[in-house]
């Protein structure tokens, strides 16, 4: 994993810059969260750009409810996986960060497969991230 960046050295004229890989986060998450996605990848990170992230759920039977439709927890799940991952690839491999508020609406019944999320900074602060 590479080093962790502070608040002052992870910006540039250019925006944010990212600290992580796509694998340096999927191999964290992997470590810190196990449970995560147990033998098979259900939720893994696909891309990495300044300020922000696209996580993918591969959604299977066991994600569905009645209806055939993905659940809402597993698309909470998704979410907050990407707002989670968008903060790390940009501050570095820090399990401490906590989520303090995430919203859903949901407008439409998403069938099973893959599933896609990105996740994008509006500010990143000392104590604070909002995306």
């Amino acid at each position: 994993m590479g080093p962790v960046a502070t608040v002052s050295d992870k910006r540039t004229h250019k925006g944010l810059v990212p600290v992580m890989s796509v694998d340096e986060l999927n191999a964290f998450l992997a470590e810190v969260f196990p449970q995560l996605n147990g033998e098979h990848p259900d939720y893994s990170v696909v891309s990495i750009g300044p300020g922000e992230v696209t996580v993918r759920l591969d959604a299977t039977h066991k994600h569905l409810r009645p209806g055939n439709t993905v659940s809402g927890p597993a698309l909470f799940t998704l979410a907050d996986i990407g707002g989670y991952a968008c903060v790390l690839s940009h501050v570095g491999g820090e399990a401490l960060a906590v989520t303090t508020n995430l919203n859903i609406n949901f407008l439409r019944k998403p069938e099973p497969g893959a599933l896609r999320s990105t996740g994008r900074l509006v500010k990143l602060g000392k104590r604070l991230a909002v995306c």
